[in-house]
């Protein structure tokens, strides 16, 4: 279970492919296909303790047995749940809550800073562990009864004490991990540093955890058990390909955090959408783009140099400017101020539409960035020797 910050500036879109169910913190929740696989595999795991607690129930065992992994789920929803309505009550948008294979996750627009990404993080574990202490305070009254409904109670406090417990573990891409690059981000001011140490204690948590599995057995002179070593060993490999992305994840941002949109940008002159190519042609000066631009002062267009340059000079004074003029959609803008990996992920977001952005300073537009010139640079940040 963890939460994902976008960078700033990319436009919220869901990723997970699914089921949509509902909506919470204006995002969709989604039930992806692999949930089901978590779901039945849990359920028979589940089943021969419902057994020994209630040997009658014959297929009713697996009744009981999903009810407990609907409730799991439930918790898992919550621990979601939590991190959304945190992540939009600090001025976030919400991608998506998402139930998988592993539990869930939810995607949010970055932006903000450590205090914020703490935040976000450290409520899904504390929302476990309300819940495991809610269970547990249900449970006392029946605790000395072999019944099924203490059997639940008692699960459902048990595995929420353990998501909580472990999600605080201090390595991505567990919320713990979330928080330590928060800490480190604050301590530094360098996001890029908190999420390479993160990783890379997250890689140590991985392999803690399939140490765990096997030596704890050994050393209270017991065999490990073939089905917790697979487990261990899945979550162990789940950890540990989660924090090597973050920690590939932070050099690739460390190598592009020079980069900023007011240096790669090409300065501009600006011309109205309700002028001409001769209009154009006279305000034009040599290594400035051109930009047409609506009597608001946004940007709906730049100018094709070489489409410009074939008008005929007798057509100049009756050729719409915008016949020569690539559309600039209404995302197609990056702030001045963007730098580093916020300025990668937005140009990658628009790239898809659009090959150059309108550079903006407080609502003017001020450059024009190629695409082609951000790939460049960040091709050249990714090959420059250490």
């Amino acid at each position: 279970m963890s939460q994902t910050p976008a960078p700033r500036g990319r436009r919220p879109r869901r990723t997970s492919s699914g089921w949509v169910i509902g909506r919470l913190a204006g995002a969709p929740v989604v039930v992806t296909p692999s949930w089901f696989v978590a779901a039945a595999v849990l359920t028979v795991l589940f089943a021969p303790t419902v057994r020994f607690v209630a040997p009658d129930l014959g297929i009713g065992t697996y009744v009981v047995a999903l009810a407990f992994v609907l409730l799991l789920f439930l918790s898992v929803f919550l621990h979601e749940a939590a991190h959304a309505l945190v992540a939009r009550a600090r001025g976030h948008e919400v991608h998506e809550l998402a139930l998988t294979l592993w539990g869930g996750h939810t995607a949010y627009g970055g932006g903000g800073g450590p205090l914020d990404a703490f935040l976000v993080a450290v409520v899904g574990p504390v929302t476990n562990l309300a819940l495991a202490a809610a269970f547990w305070g249900v449970f006392q009254p029946v605790r000395h009864d072999a019944s099924i409904a203490g059997l639940l109670l008692y699960a459902g406090a048990f595995s929420n004490a353990f998501v909580g417990i472990f999600n605080l573990l201090p390595g991505l891409p567990l919320d713990g991990g979330q928080m330590l690059e928060s800490a480190v981000w604050g301590a530094t001011g360098n996001r890029e540093k908190g999420t390479v140490a993160a990783g890379w204690v997250g890689r140590l948590v991985a392999l803690a955890v399939i140490a765990w599995v096997v030596l704890w057995p050994l050393g209270r002179g017991e065999q490990p058990s073939l089905t917790t070593v697979i487990w261990g060993v899945l979550i162990g490999g789940f950890l540990w390909q989660g924090a090597s992305q973050a920690v590939a994840s932070g050099k690739a941002r460390a190598a592009v955090a020079h980069l900023r949109a007011a240096d790669l940008m090409l300065p501009v002159r600006l011309v109205y959408d309700t002028g001409t190519v001769a209009d154009a042609r006279s305000v034009s000066l040599p290594h400035h783009a051109l930009v047409v631009v609506d009597r608001a002062g946004t940007a709906v267009g730049a100018v094709d140099p070489q489409a410009l340059a074939s008008v005929p000079e007798a057509s100049a004074a009756t050729t719409p400017v915008t016949a020569v003029a690539q559309t600039l959609g209404a995302d197609a803008i990056v702030d001045v101020e963007t730098a580093g990996g916020d300025l990668v992920g937005t140009v990658a977001e628009a790239a898809s539409h659009a090959p150059v952005l309108a550079v903006m300073r407080a609502g003017s537009v001020v450059g024009l960035l190629p695409v082609q010139t951000v790939v460049d640079a960040v091709r050249r940040a990714n090959t420059k020797p250490a």
